[in-house]
C-alpha cells in the first residue's frame, strides 16, 4: 500500500512534469488533468476485471477440488441496482477532476498532505446527513487537522523556489485540492447511506464507480474541447481540456505513455492492495501506512528537486498526524484513558440523535483505502493465492483456511 501509494501521487506528478511535442509543434509539458482523471478511472476499472478474475478461480480450479469447502456466497456475485454507484461516481469525478488540476499547480507533498482535510468535511457532513454525534476528541481532532492544514498551505506560499510556480498558482492549487475533499467526503456519506446496506465486494465496487467515472468524464471532454476558458486553460488553445493534443504528446513521448501506464498500474494495485489487507490491519497501522506514504512522497519530493524544504511543511506533517490521531481515537486518547486523565465517551457523551447505541462511535475511518465499501470481502486475493498453490496437496486447502 507505501509503495503503490506513493508511486500513484509520484506518478502523477511526473506526468505532469514531462514535456512532450503538441499539436502546433511546440515542446510543453503536459497539462491534461481531466485527461489524467479519466486514465485514473481505468485504473478504477482494472479493479473490476481483477475481481471477475478471482471469480473465475473459485468457479474453476478451486471449486473443482475443493467445492465441498467453500461457502456458497464466495463464488456468486451478490444481486445490487448497479446505479447505485452513478451518484458516488460523479462525486469521484468531480474530485478527482479538481485534485488533478490542482497538482498541476503545486507540490505532490502538499498534495498528499492536503488530502488530510477529509477528516474535516466527513465529520461535519456525518453529522448533518447521518445523524453522527461526534465527541470532544473528534472536535479536537478536527481543529488540530485545521491547523495542519493551514501551516501546509503558508508553507508553500513562503517557499523560495525560484522555478517554483507563481504565488497565486500554488494557492490556488492548494485551495482546489482541499475543496475536492469536500466533494470527497459528500461521496463517502452517500456510499455510507446508500450503498454499505448491500454485501458488495470492495474491487467491484470500486470497478463500477471506475466505469462510470471514465464513460461521463470521456463524454465530458467533447465539449471541454470546445469550452474557451482562456488563462485557466493549460493549453494552448486556451479550451478546458484538448484531449486531442494530449493524445499527440503521447504519441511523441515514450516516456510519458510510461509515466501515464505507471499511474493507471499503481491506482489499480493500491486499491487492490487496500482492500485485500484491511482486514488484517489495525487503524494504527493503517494510520502508520498513510504517514509513511506521505513521509515517502515528501522526501522524494525533496530529493529530485520537485520542490525546495521549507521548515513549515513537516510542521503541518506532524499537526496534521495529531488531529487524525484524535479525530480516530488512536494512541493519544487510549493513552490517556488508560491513565485516568479522561473517562470513555461512551460513559459520558449523549445518545446520538438517531437513538441507536451502536452508532455512538461508529464515526467511520474513511482514512483506510480509496473507495473502501466493505472491508469483508469475499475472496480475499491471499486466500485465492493459497488456494492455488495448495491445487496439488490433499491437505494445502484446509491449511489454507485455517490460516486465513
Amino acid at each position: 500500500m507505501v509503495i503503490t501509494g506513493s508511486i500513484n501521487t509520484l506518478s502523477a506528478k511526473w506526468v505532469d512534469l514531462i514535456p512532450a511535442e503538441n499539436r502546433q509543434g511546440d515542446v510543453v509539458k503536459f497539462n491534461h488533468p481531466f485527461f489524467q482523471a479519466d486514465a485514473m478511472f481505468v485504473g478504477e476499472m482494472l479493479c473490476m476485471l481483477t475481481f471477475y478474475i478471482q471469480l473465475a478461480v473459485l468457479r474453476g480450479p478451486c471449486k473443482r477440488r475443493y467445492g465441498s469447502e467453500l461457502q456458497p456466497e464466495s463464488h456468486k456475485v451478490p444481486e445490487f441496482p448497479r446505479l447505485i454507484f452513478f451518484l458516488p461516481a460523479m462525486c469521484d469525478m468531480t474530485a478527482t477532476s479538481m485534485m488533478y488540476l490542482g497538482l498541476t499547480l503545486t507540490y505532490a507533498s502538499s498534495f498528499q498532505m492536503l488530502r488530510g482535510a477529509v477528516i474535516v468535511f466527513t465529520g461535519l457532513l456525518s453529522v448533518a446527513f447521518l445523524g453522527r454525534r461526534l465527541h470532544p476528541h473528534h472536535w479536537l481532532g478536527i481543529a488540530a487537522v485545521i491547523t495542519g492544514l493551514v501551516i501546509v498551505g503558508a508553507s508553500d506560499f513562503l517557499t523560495d523556489d525560484e522555478e517554483a510556480w507563481d504565488t497565486y498558482g500554488i494557492i490556488t492549487g492548494d485551495l482546489l485540492i482541499v475543496m475536492a475533499q469536500i466533494v470527497t467526503a459528500t461521496q463517502m456519506v452517500i456510499e455510507e447511506k446508500f450503498i454499505t446496506k448491500y454485501n458488495i465486494p470492495p474491487l467491484l465496487a470500486v470497478g463500477w464507480e471506475g466505469t462510470y467515472g471514465f464513460v461521463v468524464l470521456s463524454l465530458l471532454m467533447i465539449p471541454m474541447y470546445w469550452l474557451y476558458v482562456g488563462k485557466l486553460s493549460g493549453n494552448e488553445r486556451g479550451v478546458l481540456e484538448d484531449a486531442i493534443d494530449a493524445a499527440v504528446q503521447l504519441s511523441n513521448s515514450s516516456l510519458l505513455v510510461f509515466a501515464l501506464f505507471l499511474n493507471i498500474i499503481s491506482i489499480a494495485f493500491f486499491n487492490f492492495a487496500g482492500v485485500s489487507v484491511t482486514k488484517e490491519l489495525s487503524a494504527t497501522t493503517r494510520m502508520v501506512l498513510d504517514s509513511v506514504r506521505t513521509l515517502t512522497i515528501w522526501l522524494f519530493s525533496l530529493a529530485v528537486k520537485w520542490q525546495k524544504f521549507q521548515y513549515l511543511q513537516p510542521i503541518g506533517f506532524l499537526v496534521l498526524m495529531v488531529g487524525m490521531m484524535l479525530y480516530n481515537d488512536i494512541l493519544i486518547m487510549p493513552a490517556l484513558r488508560r491513565r485516568g486523565y479522561c473517562s470513555s465517551p461512551l460513559q459520558t457523551d449523549i445518545e446520538p440523535a438517531t437513538g441507536h447505541e451502536d452508532e455512538v462511535d461508529s464515526v467511520p475511518n474513511y482514512g483506510a483505502t480509496k473507495n473502501k465499501l466493505n472491508a469483508n470481502t469475499h475472496l480475499p486475493s491471499i486466500f485465492i493465492q493459497h488456494c492455488i498453490e495448495a491445487a496439488n496437496t490433499d491437505d494445502g486447502f484446509q491449511e489454507a483456511a485455517v490460516h486465513h
